[in-house]
C-alpha cells in the first residue's frame, strides 16, 4: 500500500505559470522517498487532479517537540495552491506553540501557511477566550483556522500596510473585533487603535509592547511580549534575513535591527515569511567560516526537505548567524560585501542588503 502524505504546488522563481511539484512524499512501509521534479505548464491539470484525489489520503501527525523546545502540533493535509487567489489555498500544515509566563499562564500560538510563502498567526488566551490575528494575509485561511479551533477573533494586530499583511482586515473585522496598527502609517484598513513605539496594551493576561521597526516600510511596528519572551516582527527581521528596504533609509533600518538585536537571546522570533532556505544560501556566501551558520544551514535544509517550518527562531540564533545582525561584528562579512572596518553599521548593513537584493544563489 502506498500512501501519499504531502503534496504542495507553488510558483517557480521564474514564472507563476510554471508549477513546481515541490514535494511528493511517497511512503511504502518504512521506505520514504523525496522527489522534487519541475513540470511543464501542460502538467498542471493532471497535478491538480492528483492533488484532489490525494486529499483523501491526508494524515495526522501527533505532537512533536521541536529542536528549539517549541511544543508543536502538526496536521498534514494534501492540497493544491493557487498563485492568484488565497481562497483556493489550503494550508498544508498548521502548528500550535505555547507562550509561557508566570502571570498569564500559557497563550497558544497557531501558525499556518498563507498565500505563497506567508505565515499566518493566531494568539489565543484560553482563560479569557480572546484571540488575536497577527496580520491578515488571507481572510479565508484565517476564518478556517478560527473555525477549526473553535476560537472567536477579538483583535487584529497589524505590523505594516502591505497587502499580504492587511489583505484580510475588512472581511475579518466584525462586531467586537478591534484593529491595532502603526499610527505612523495611515494605510492600515479599518484601524481602530493607532499605536506608537513604546505603547503597551493588554491582551488576555499578557502585556504587549510596541516596537518601532521601520525600514522595510516607514511605519512598521513589532509586537513584543516581554514576559512571554516572544516577539512578532512582521517583515522587519526574518530567520537569517531581513525585509527589503522599500521605504526606509539604511540608518533607520540599521537602528531597527540594533533594537531587535538587543532583545534577550531566549526571545522567540515569529517572522512573516518562509524565506530561510534562500536566506541561508546568501548567509553562507558572505560568512562561510561561521561554524554556527554552517550547522544551522544543515538543519534548515533538512527541515525544508521534510516540509517542516524553519520559523520561529530564537534571537540568540539570529545574533550568531544572521548576516544582517552581524555586519559590525564579523570581519568576514565586511570583506565579503566590500565594506571597510572604518564604515559605520548603517553603511555596512546597506552593502549587505544590496548584496542580498542581487543574490541569485
Amino acid at each position: 500500500i502506498i500512501t501519499y502524505n504531502y503534496l504542495s504546488l507553488e510558483r517557480s522563481s521564474q514564472s507563476c505559470y510554471k508549477p513546481l511539484l515541490r514535494q511528493l512524499l511517497v511512503t511504502s512501509g518504512s521506505q520514504v522517498q523525496l522527489q522534487s521534479p519541475t513540470y511543464r505548464r501542460s502538467m498542471l491539470p493532471r497535478l491538480l487532479a492528483m492533488a484532489a484525489l490525494l486529499r483523501l489520503a491526508s494524515s495526522f501527525k501527533p505532537s512533536t517537540l521541536g529542536t528549539n523546545g517549541f511544543l508543536t502540533l502538526s496536521s498534514s493535509l494534501v492540497a493544491a495552491s493557487s498563485p492568484t487567489s488565497c481562497s483556493l489555498r489550503r494550508s498544508s500544515s498548521s502548528w500550535t506553540h505555547l507562550m509561557m509566563s508566570k502571570s498569564a499562564g500559557s497563550l497558544e500560538v497557531a501558525q499556518f501557511p498563507c498565500l505563497d510563502d506567508n505565515y499566518g498567526y493566531l494568539i489565543h488566551d484560553p482563560k479569557t477566550g480572546e484571540t488575536a490575528a497577527l496580520d491578515t494575509p488571507c481572510a479565508s485561511t484565517y476564518a478556517r483556522e478560527l473555525e477549526k479551533r473553535g476560537w472567536k477573533l477579538t483583535h487584529i494586530l497589524c505590523t505594516h500596510h502591505h497587502g499580504d499583511h492587511v489583505g484580510g482586515n475588512r472581511k475579518l473585522k466584525t462586531d467586537g473585533v478591534k484593529v491595532y496598527g502603526p499610527a505612523a502609517d495611515g494605510r492600515i484598513p479599518c484601524m481602530d487603535v493607532p499605536l506608537q513605539s513604546g505603547d503597551t496594551f493588554s491582551f488576555g493576561g499578557a502585556d504587549a509592547v510596541v516596537m518601532d521597526v521601520g525600514g522595510h516600510t516607514l511605519g512598521h511596528i513589532a509586537y513584543h511580549f516581554p514576559e512571554e519572551k516572544t516577539a512578532f516582527v512582521g517583515d522587519s527581521l526574518f530567520s537569517l534575513g531581513c525585509g527589503r528596504m522599500f521605504e526606509g533609509t539604511p540608518e533607520q533600518f540599521w537602528a531597527t535591527l540594533q533594537r531587535l538585536r538587543d532583545l534577550p537571546d531566549d526571545t522567540t522570533i515569529y517572522c512573516a515569511h518562509e524565506y530561510t532556505e534562500s536566506n541561508a544560501r546568501f548567509a553562507m556566501s558572505v560568512e562561510p567560516g561561521n561554524p554556527e551558520l554552517v550547522r544551522r544551514t544543515e538543519e534548515i535544509m533538512a527541515k525544508r526537505a521534510r516540509g517542516e517550518p524553519t520559523v520561529p527562531s530564537l534571537m540568540g540564533e539570529e545574533k550568531a548567524t544572521n548576516p544582517f545582525l552581524r555586519g559590525d561584528v564579523s570581519e568576514e562579512i565586511r570583506k565579503s560585501v566590500g565594506a571597510s572596518d572604518q564604515e559605520d553599521g548603517a553603511s555596512i548593513f546597506y552593502k549587505i542588503r544590496l548584496g542580498k537584493d542581487s543574490f541569485r544563489g
